[in-house]
């Protein structure tokens, strides 16, 4: 992704729905990221997500919905390394993650709300590519998101 949010904002305002700013804090070593989305809506319990790092990702974003919960971890620095092993462009965490120094030295996207140092449950709950919705945006699977330090920006095509 060569353009930032605030430029494709400017330039395609009637395509894009903004993420109100609730706080999510970038935590991966790439701050700039993009693509076609895939989502994973679970709570309290990462078994999804591994499932989909497990595939390939390339050109995509992963982005979680978590309900927003700070009582656990949805993501750490394995299954950040498990992204990067299948070229994940990034992963957008509606709730937290853990190991957030080593996530740090990742050449991955990662935004998340918060850092905890518990992990998730096992429980093999969730529910993958289903249209998830916060931060006032719906994160449909096949969509595009762009992400950078000002936001993550949401359009149903590809601007660019």
């Amino acid at each position: 992704m060569s353009l930032k949010t605030t430029d494709l904002c400017d330039n395609h305002a009637k395509k894009v729905q903004i993420a109100e700013p609730i706080g999510f804090k970038d935590f991966g070593g790439t701050k700039l990221f993009s693509g076609k989305i895939e989502t994973v809506k679970c709570f309290e319990d990462n078994s999804f997500v591994r499932k989909a790092l497990e595939q390939n990702g390339e050109g995509k974003v992963l982005v979680i919905d978590g309900g927003g919960s700070m009582r656990c971890a949805l993501l750490g620095d394995m299954l950040g390394d498990l992204a990067i092993k299948n070229k994940w462009s990034g992963i957008i965490v509606y709730g937290c993650i853990r190991d957030s120094a080593a996530m740090a030295t990742l050449a991955l996207g990662v935004k998340a709300l918060n850092t905890i140092p518990l992990k998730s449950n096992k429980r093999n709950e969730g529910q993958p590519n289903i249209p998830v919705h916060f931060a006032g945006v719906i994160f449909t699977p096949g969509h595009f998101v762009y992400c950078d330090e000002d936001g993550i920006i949401v359009s149903k095509e590809e601007l660019f």
